[in-house]
């Protein structure tokens, strides 16, 4: 059996439904890989710049982005029933968020999806989906 195809097909269902959710682990596994993420905001020096956009208590930045990715991977709509619609361009545009932030944040989550127990094909999926709401957040050149 070719693996590769064994790869793109099984990479094929990830978007559809609430699959890639599933293969994220659900909202707990959802829970983990924010944790792992604002954890490596913390700890890498190219991502500090970006921590101090955030509130010293990060509890709520957590909630937020735990509540967006279970919506946005196909899980439950959380973020939306208890925050509202989700708006990234309007909710970062008070902050100053160009390519290195963008890129910041991306390298904290490779960090972070790199920690959890996701087959491969998953992981590559979710990093090259994550770069399409890292750059609607950004705001500057």
């Amino acid at each position: 059996m070719n693996t590769h195809n064994t790869i793109s097909n099984t990479a094929s269902v990830y978007g559809k439904e609430d699959n890639s959710f599933h293969a994220a682990g659900g909202f707990d596994g959802i829970k983990q890989l924010v944790d792992a993420f604002y954890n490596a905001m913390e700890t890498l020096a190219q991502a500090q710049k970006i921590r101090a956009m955030h509130n010293p208590d990060l509890d709520e930045s957590r909630d937020k982005l735990t509540r967006f990715l279970t919506g946005w991977l196909g899980g439950p709509k959380l973020f939306s029933e208890k925050y509202g619609p989700i708006r990234i361009p309007v909710a970062h545009r008070h902050l100053d968020i160009g390519p290195a932030e963008r890129d910041a944040w991306l390298a904290c989550m490779k960090i972070a999806v790199d920690a959890q127990p996701y087959q491969q094909d998953f992981r590559d999926y979710l990093m090259a989906q994550l770069y399409v709401p890292a750059e609607r957040s950004r705001n500057k050149d």
